[in-house]
């Protein structure tokens, strides 16, 4: 008895061994603050050597993760971390960001932010 099996069959039955899971890698998990913070940001914030930021708060529960670089932070009350790419630090809503800053002179820095608020207007 000949079989025919189609292009798409052939691949899959030769390549099927070849397949692997997607390696994951948890970065947070945490507890939002309400129930009511149902908007998410996502953005990258990039720093030329030596930048910083002003200090500030925010209405959301901010997680972020150095992609490049190292970035100094300070949330009022903890102590200054110095992170490098991988690490990540959290800001609960309102919380005073007193340090934001690229800790090199001389290389770049960049973060990817997300920030879990309110919705606007809602």
């Amino acid at each position: 008895m000949i079989y025919r099996l189609s292009a798409a069959a052939l691949a899959v039955i030769c390549l099927a061994p070849l397949a692997r899971a997607a390696e994951i890698s948890k970065l947070y998990e945490g507890d939002l603050p309400a129930a009511r913070y149902d908007h998410v940001t996502v953005q990258t914030i990039g720093y030329t050597p030596g930048q910083s930021s002003p200090s500030h708060s925010h209405d959301a529960v901010i997680v972020a993760y150095v992609t490049k670089g190292r970035i100094e932070t300070q949330v009022e009350g903890e102590p200054l971390k110095s992170l490098g790419v991988g690490e990540s630090w959290t800001e609960m809503p309102g919380a005073h960001h007193v340090i934001c800053r690229n800790a090199s002179a001389t290389e770049p820095a960049e973060f990817l932010v997300m920030s879990v608020a309110p919705r606007k207007g809602g």
